[in-house]
């Protein structure tokens, strides 16, 4: 099971519409920007809040809280090193390994695959395909590309 995230191109803040694999709008991501810092609020196609990651305001590197349905799942804070990105998680029992930068990397639960994680290229906005091993993972899976995805874009302005 695939779902396909597009940033949205002309918004002011971070946006996403997030399509299953037949292209429909299954949820869209939307951002606000606090004083200290910022949320991001994930709804479902029918407008309803489902998720929210909330990035820690005292903390040196980009962390980020996850709660999904308004229960906290965890949370996901990026270590200091010199060339390649990696992150402390601690959100479902999972483990991230990969390529941060290019947007090649695997979510692990002890040695199993949970779901891959690619970025397309020639699209028009930053586009990433999640594929899943186990659809009941896809919403738990969504929150945490898209807390990785902010921890890159914090460090990053």
């Amino acid at each position: 099971m695939k779902l396909l995230i597009k940033q949205r191109v002309f918004s002011w803040t971070d946006s996403y519409d997030v399509y299953d694999e037949e292209e429909n709008v299954k949820y869209f991501v939307k951002a606000e920007l606090l004083a200290l810092g910022h949320q991001l609020h994930v709804y479902d196609a029918g407008h309803r809040e489902i998720g929210k990651i909330s990035q820690h305001l005292f903390s040196l590197l980009p962390a980020f809280d996850i709660e999904v349905n308004g229960v906290s799942k965890g949370s996901i804070q990026k270590k200091f090193t010199f060339l390649h990105p990696q992150y402390e998680v601690d959100y479902n029992g999972w483990r991230v390994e990969g390529d941060f930068l290019g947007w090649d990397y695997e979510v692990l639960q002890g040695c199993s695959a949970v779901m891959h994680i690619s970025k397309e290229v020639l699209h028009w906005g930053d586009t990433y395909v999640l594929d899943f091993v186990n659809p009941a993972d896809e919403l738990l899976g969504l929150m945490l590309v898209i807390a990785i995805d902010a921890a890159n874009c914090n460090e990053q302005s």
